[in-house]
């Protein structure tokens, strides 16, 4: 038995979820692929499914400064400048509680050149009659505020057919600007008129995404979901509340080998560069905590 792998059931779906990254490593509805998934062993392609923290998305040249006091990390997407996706996603998160259908891990961030504070950070993958529940908990139990953000980095699949085939659905009516080298923020604008417009249900198409979304559209239930479809029927949704104010959508495109395998569908607490921008930063200050989840599950038609 690997130690690091953890396999978790409930109904139809299962799951396995790694320690490397905290990250969700598979999801399956009655034998179906919900996510993209990766091997038991070696590197994780593409950030799949892992927990970006302590910010999502892009850093300008991993520089940023907070209370006065100047920060970098290491740039890891070097074509770009950037450093990409946080802090946790290489480590080997350990594992804190386990039952038959859900499983929690942990790692923590220590303060140093990359980061002010000392955070706890916990996942907790939950199956339930609805699907995959997923919960981030993050702490800080050092004695400065820190900054802080997140999202998951799930790649979503509808079913066997190519994405440009997948009908899709995102409930956002403005997005981030990005510029075209380094896929920094850029400026908002509406996605009225625009070929980023899914808040009605439409084929994909080759329309090609690797944009931050915001002005989401919740329900009576202050929820908003991703749906996807493929032309067979079946689909996946993932669903999430206010805690998400933002929403990277990627349609994994590639400049060389396999691309668009998946749709990456990813809630995040504040947009691209926000260290930078101080554009919905949580500020935790020493014994403060934060927590958001979101839910993935199959959908049919």
């Amino acid at each position: 038995m690997n130690p690091t792998e953890h396999e978790i059931s409930f109904g139809p779906y299962t799951a396995v979820a790694t320690a490397r990254g905290g990250a969700l490593r598979g999801l399956q509805h009655e034998g179906r692929d919900l996510v993209v998934g990766f091997g038991a062993d070696g590197g994780i392609p593409d950030y799949r499914g892992v927990i970006c923290a302590p910010w999502p998305n892009r850093l300008a040249d991993g520089r940023y400064s907070f209370d006065g006091k100047d920060f970098k990390s290491t740039v890891n997407e070097e074509a770009r400048g950037t450093a990409l996706h946080g802090l946790v996603f290489g480590a080997l998160w350990e594992l804190q509680e386990r039952t038959a259908c859900s499983v929690r891990l942990g790692t923590r961030i220590e303060p140093g050149e990359a980061y002010p504070g000392r955070l706890d950070i916990s996942v907790e993958y939950e199956l339930r009659a609805d699907g995959l529940r997923s919960t981030v908990h993050a702490e800080n139990v050092g004695g400065d505020a820190a900054p802080y953000g997140v999202c998951p980095h799930p790649y979503l699949l509808a079913g066997a057919a190519p994405l440009d085939e997948w009908t899709v659905q995102i409930p956002a009516t403005e997005f981030m600007e990005v510029s075209a080298e380094r896929l920094l923020p850029a400026g908002m604008a509406g996605v009225e008129g625009h070929a980023f417009d899914f808040r009605t249900e439409r084929v994909l198409g080759a329309v090609e995404i690797d944009h931050a979304f915001t002005g989401l559209i919740h329900n009576g239930d202050g929820l908003a979901s991703v749906r996807a479809y493929d032309p067979s029927g079946t689909g996946v949704e993932l669903e999430w509340d206010s805690a998400w104010p933002w929403l990277q959508i990627h349609t994994a495109d590639k400049p060389a080998g396999p691309s668009r395998l998946g749709l990456a569908v990813e809630p995040m607490t504040c947009p691209p560069d926000a260290f930078n921008s101080g554009t919905d930063v949580v500020r935790l200050a020493p014994g403060e905590s934060h927590e958001a989840s979101w839910t993935v599950r199959a959908s049919s038609r």
